[in-house]
């Protein structure tokens, strides 16, 4: 669609003399941004031709010029479509026909017709619409009775139907065009155009006789004249007519010119064609001077006698045209002060952005930190407590030895409230997909806050609806977080009251999950209307008569954003004096006769259906740099009758395991020499029956994959609750004991 294009240009010339209509002087400075926009979209400079066309446009329409105005849309718009942007080269015509029909200029009508079709045409869905607009053009220029400027559309519209394989629609009008052309010769281009077109319609035709001979013409005429668009052109219909003729050797030689040619097309300068218009640029800028240069002389002749006025308007004018040019150039430096700002503005934003991602790395890795740290002294402190809870010789001093370990439990809690938010904040959470009972879930929890309800003397009660399917596959982990926070929530406003914890189904869905209801509902001193948004923010809480319990107002936002996770979300009921009643609807998936089902149930028969009758004959190799943690686990071990063995190292272990059997390996995570999954990697080397559970006070989900992957067997997170610790111990083992048999 390449001669549509300089079509479209070429008649920029043939209505030029609208200007002289508009104007009789036109400004230099318009018809200086209109060349240069003209200039450059010849030579490809695209961005120069958008600067320069935008510039004239908006100092046409500044100055009310409507006729540079259409001129630089069409411009702008010949812009677009020289790359391809067909929305935006609509755009701009679009504007040019506004303007054409505001000022009802039929020549500038016609044109932007023209370009429009040429835009719409190259569209196999919209080239009908194209064919409208070049109609259009035709019949304003046979009202105006200018039928040599017919010659663009005539030939357009035969290109197009010649694309869309209409050839019998695209005959009349090249012989239209073809009649103009005889009559008076357009250019060169044009005439190879022509040529080209009739040899395409012939071919389609079957009439290869014709075909050849308009196609030899046009060949010629573009070889002599270097026309190497139109040659292209030429040549690819030439092959292709040689190839039907079975003269494959012609078609081959036709190949390579048309291939010459098209290489030729991109490496041409352009250079002709750029003198060509300037030159028709400059001769109607010389006859619009010749027009003002006669008008000017036929006023000076009339106000000879008013000569002083008129240098006196020639000495204004001159200043306002300084002004203008001061103006101008202050406004160019202005708009450079301006780009160089905001680039100093663009880097800072780039380095804040840098920085702030670094600190939130940093804030990262320091709460990892700080989390190890803290949860390894905590692991002390628990484990003393719990140890020295089950002295009977110190019976006096249980309530004192619970509180401290309350407190404890507490300052884990908010540990783990604090990474858990931290990593929700940076999207490192994601919900797992493992199996877990309903019923085992719920019982483990109620349990864990026996403390908390008998030291506010509250009553927890359980209802669980049978139709939720009790074997579920999902994140226990998640779903007991939430419960906790409310259910910790409930018992932290509550003294010498009831906590109600539902669970209903609500339906079964297509997809087959179990849409359910969780409602935890308590009769403490309740919230008021005031407070029922804010305590779903950070570290915002109620006033609270329990001072026992004070809390930091983490646990209501976690339940928020954990829930967000489930595209869920919290509903509140609550009224002062009357309780508070927190619900939520998620999505369960049952568990029922799958593949994870059963090895759920295979773990469980190794737990409940093997028991290891005598602990006396277990023998527990611990391996931890922290001697205390170390004198506290072997502590717990032999209490309960285990043989107990100590390594202060991962390098000290593997010794031991050369040398000794064991029945089981407690492997702590962070270790001087070697640490715990250099130590698992060695020993399992030699030794890969014996389980292996990791110890780790690390945050569990960074380490997860690492540690199961060096040849572990299990994971217990320090602190820990004992009872869980000892149930872990023995399904390793008598897992190992399974394998043997």
């Amino acid at each position: 669609m390449r001669f549509k294009f300089i079509c479209g240009l070429v008649f920029l010339f043939l209505t030029s003399m609208v200007k002289a209509q508009e104007n009789t002087v036109v400004k230099d400075s318009l018809e200086y941004y209109a060349q240069l926009a003209a200039s450059n979209l010849y030579e490809y400079n695209t961005t120069e031709a958008i600067k320069y066309s935008s510039k004239l446009i908006s100092m046409a329409e500044a100055g009310g010029y409507d006729y540079y105005q259409f001129e630089g849309y069409n411009l702008l718009g010949d812009v677009y479509t020289n790359i391809k942007d067909t929305l935006l080269a609509r755009q701009s015509y679009e504007k040019g026909l506004e303007i054409a029909k505001d000022m009802q200029v039929d020549s500038l009508l016609s044109w932007a017709y023209i370009s429009l079709g040429n835009v719409e045409s190259d569209g196999k869905a919209n080239y009908q619409k194209g064919i409208r607009y070049y109609q259009k053009s035709i019949a304003i220029n046979d009202k105006l009775n200018r039928q040599r400027e017919n010659a663009t559309p005539y030939i357009n519209i035969a290109w197009t139907y010649l694309d869309e394989g209409l050839p019998d629609l695209a005959y009349p009008y090249l012989l239209k065009a073809k009649r103009l052309s005889d009559q008076s010769p357009i250019d060169n281009e044009f005439t190879v155009a022509i040529k080209t077109l009739l040899g395409r319609y012939y071919l389609s035709k079957g009439n290869y006789v014709l075909a050849e001979e308009q196609l030899s013409t046009a060949a010629q005429l573009a070889d002599a004249q270097q026309l190497y668009t139109e040659g292209a052109e030429v040549y690819q219909y030439f092959a292709q007519l040689k190839e039907l003729q079975n003269d494959y050797q012609t078609a081959l030689a036709y190949y390579k010119k048309y291939t010459a040619y098209e290489k030729r097309v991109y490496e041409s300068d352009k250079l002709s064609e750029i003198q060509a218009a300037s030159a028709k640029l400059n001769l109607k800028q010389i006859e619009r001077d010749l027009q003002a240069a006669k008008k000017e002389q036929l006023i000076s002749d009339q106000l000879v006698e008013k000569s002083s006025e008129l240098n006196l308007i020639f000495i204004i004018s001159s200043v306002v045209l300084l002004v203008a040019l001061i103006t101008l150039i202050l406004a160019f430096k202005s708009r450079r002060d301006l780009v160089k700002r905001l680039r100093e503005r663009n880097h800072e934003l780039q380095v804040a952005k840098e920085k702030a991602e670094h600190l939130s790395k940093m804030k990262t890795q320091f709460f990892s930190t700080v989390s190890h740290e803290l949860r390894t002294p905590l692991y002390g402190v628990i484990g003393i407590a719990s140890i020295l809870l089950e002295e009977k010789a110190i019976k006096t001093h249980q309530e004192d030895l619970q509180s401290l370990k309350f407190s404890a439990d507490y300052l884990l809690a908010l540990i783990n409230d604090v990474l858990l938010l931290n990593k929700m904040d940076a999207n490192g959470v994601r919900l797992e997909h493992t199996p877990f009972r309903l019923s085992t879930l719920t019982k483990s929890i109620t349990r864990s806050f026996e403390f908390s309800l008998e030291q506010n003397k509250n009553t927890i009660h359980l209802e669980i609806d049978e139709q939720v399917p009790n074997k579920l596959v999902g994140d226990s982990v998640r779903i007991s977080q939430i419960l906790m926070n409310l259910i910790g929530n409930a018992i932290k406003f509550n003294e010498n009251g009831n906590i109600w914890v539902s669970i209903k189904l609500v339906e079964k869905t297509k997809e087959g999950y179990y849409r359910t209801k969780f409602t935890v509902k308590d009769d403490g001193i309740g919230i008021p209307k005031s407070k029922q948004k804010t305590i779903f923010e950070e570290f915002s809480q109620v006033e609270n008569r329990n001072y026992n319990y004070q809390g930091t107002g983490l646990g209501l936002p976690i339940v928020k954003k954990l829930l967000a996770l489930y595209d869920s979300e919290i509903m509140l009921e609550s009224s002062i004096g009357e309780g508070s009643t927190f619900s939520f609807i998620i999505n369960l998936e049952s568990n029922q006769g799958s593949d994870l089902d059963r090895e759920e149930t295979k773990d469980l028969a190794i737990g409940e259906g093997h028991t290891i009758h005598s602990l006396k004959n277990i023998h527990i190799l611990v391996v931890d740099d922290n001697r205390i943690n170390q004198k506290i686990t072997q502590k717990i071990l032999e209490k309960r009758q285990f043989q107990c063995s100590l390594a202060d190292d991962g390098a000290q272990a593997i010794a031991m395991v050369k040398t000794n059997t064991y029945d089981l390996i407690l492997m702590d995570i962070h270790m001087p020499k070697i640490d715990g999954i250099q130590a698992t990697l060695q020993i399992r080397e030699f030794n890969t029956t014996t389980p292996i559970v990791a110890l780790t006070a690390v945050e569990l989900d960074e380490m997860r994959a690492t540690i199961i992957e060096s040849g572990m067997d299990d994971i217990i997170l320090k602190p820990y609750d004992v009872s869980q610790f000892l149930t872990t111990i023995l399904r390793n083992i008598n897992k190992a004991n399974l394998a043997n048999e």
